[in-house]
């Protein structure tokens, strides 16, 4: 059955990646081209994907921003174009299997398939990025939800009297997403160490390394903090035994380091919160660029052999 290939495909804000992999989560080939900005020309981009690769595949799997209901992409985060497609439906004509799944939720499923949630029970995938992305496993399945939106850690809110959009944060500083925001975090370290590349990654974290800047160091330990404050939310609720960070920022040691120092912090201070909640594992994820073409597959796999897959 490992012979079998599937066309996985992550839509993403500025590339649309897709791929084909096998059952095992080998992937024979891969490929990115610009996601365009409007509806149309979007449709003919994903249209002609799926011309050139249905005749060679036993399933298509989809991955994009945005809350998925079944197949149907609601709002669609980045890509407010994409609400209301829905790819099943587009698609019926070719009698393959096909299935849609939001990004975060993606990259906590190739965690649990073949990453660093593999074999745990109870964890969970944030990904750092413009917002925040993520994905709990409960009993060793995706936590949906009742309305499809379990992990939408973007919305969880840090800061209730800086939760309206500004012109910086769209979404509000006040939450998550605009809060733990890597854009953000590098733009605020440039400005500071005045690089005229606003943001450029690393030319940022090389300052941070050195840590010569007390500014900025600082500024890095209170994101930290914040994300920090977001495991512990996290935990509180569903007492979890991992937590994995993925996302561009997680490659840098530092920010793994960082995280689980602020974690240990935070523990401490308050001696109730110690001996209560369990102290989760934090560590990187395995997955970074490929993360959604693993997760939009296993998803089809756990959809259409769940009694191989689950």
């Amino acid at each position: 059955m490992t012979n079998h290939k599937y066309l996985s495909i992550d839509i993403g804000g500025t590339n649309i990646k897709y791929g084909l992999i096998n059952q095992a989560g080998q992937i024979s080939f891969k490929a990115k081209l610009a996601t365009p900005d409007q509806k149309e020309p979007f449709l003919a981009a994903i249209d002609q994907l799926i011309a050139d690769y249905a005749p060679k595949v036993s399933g298509i799997a989809f991955c994009a921003p945005g809350k998925i209901e079944k197949s149907t992409i609601c709002f669609g985060g980045a890509l407010p174009f994409l609400d209301g497609i829905d790819f099943a439906q587009r698609y019926h004509h070719l009698a393959l299997p096909l299935t849609v799944i939001n990004d975060g939720k993606a990259a906590a499923l190739a965690e649990s398939w073949l990453g660093n949630l593999k074999d745990i029970k109870n964890g969970a995938a944030i990904i750092l990025g413009t917002g925040v992305g993520g994905g709990i496993i409960i009993n060793g399945q995706l936590l949906a939800g009742s309305h499809f939106q379990a992990g939408e850690l973007s919305y969880m809110t840090m800061d209730p009297t800086q939760t309206k959009s500004t012109e910086d944060s769209p979404m509000g500083p006040g939450f998550t997403g605009g809060t733990l925001s890597t854009v953000g975090l590098i733009k605020k370290i440039n400005e500071l160490t005045k690089h005229e590349n606003l943001l450029d990654g690393l030319v940022a974290f090389k300052e941070l390394e050195a840590g010569a800047n007390q500014q900025v160091t600082a500024l890095f330990e209170e994101y930290c903090h914040h994300v920090a404050c977001l495991i512990m939310n996290v935990q509180s609720v569903v007492d979890l035994e991992k937590f994995v960070i993925g996302g561009g920022i997680s490659a840098q040691p530092l920010v793994i380091k960082g995280i689980n120092q602020a974690y240990d912090d935070l523990y401490h201070t308050n001696e109730a919160v110690a001996l209560t909640l369990c102290r989760p594992q934090i560590t990187v994820a395995k997955f970074n660029n490929d993360a959604n073409l693993y997760g939009a597959l296993y998803q089809l796999l756990l959809t259409t052999a769940p009694e191989k897959f689950n």
